[in-house]
């Protein structure tokens, strides 16, 4: 199918450098949907014994998923555009489902930069509501992966 929602944001982000196009076999999201469904595996096992690790776990997982789903368009995210532009361009696509990925990025970047020690805590009901998303952003995205193809500059 041809996917026009977002369009303009995928164009913008392809001209400012934050995406590019990509080709052959890494334009198969499948492997790096694989490595997401691994991080929230990973991150339900240690859930207990390591909150901070497993929040940081389930956010790869989405942004893992995220991935997926543009590489299956045969695109990527530049360093240029990193976390931030993989956020932009699923949420223009893929709608408001996405939102949470880019407050979890933000938190997950207060874990990963700390100023402070209270900057590496993570409460016990935001690390479940982020595997609770993980697995749907996971779910959403084997769904819509079989269906997309190779993004076009042209709707």
């Amino acid at each position: 199918m041809t996917w026009t929602t977002g369009h303009d944001t995928i164009t913008g982000l392809i001209a400012a450098g934050h995406l590019a196009r990509i080709v052959g076999d890494a334009a198969n999201g499948d492997y790096l949907l694989d490595q997401g469904r691994q991080r929230l595996a990973s991150a339900r096992l240690i859930a207990e014994t390591d909150p901070v690790g497993s929040f940081e776990l389930a956010y790869d997982g989405i942004r893992q998923a995220a991935v997926a789903l543009l590489a299956q368009q045969g695109l990527r995210a530049k360093i240029e555009g990193g976390h931030a532009g993989t956020s932009q361009a699923v949420r223009a696509q893929f709608g408001h489902e996405f939102d949470w990925f880019d407050t979890m990025r933000r938190l997950r970047n207060q874990l990963e930069y700390p100023q402070s020690p209270a900057d590496m805590f993570i409460d016990g009901g935001d690390l479940t509501a982020a595997l609770d998303y993980a697995g749907r952003i996971i779910a959403a995205a084997e769904q819509l992966i079989p269906s997309l193809t190779i993004w076009q500059p042209t709707p």
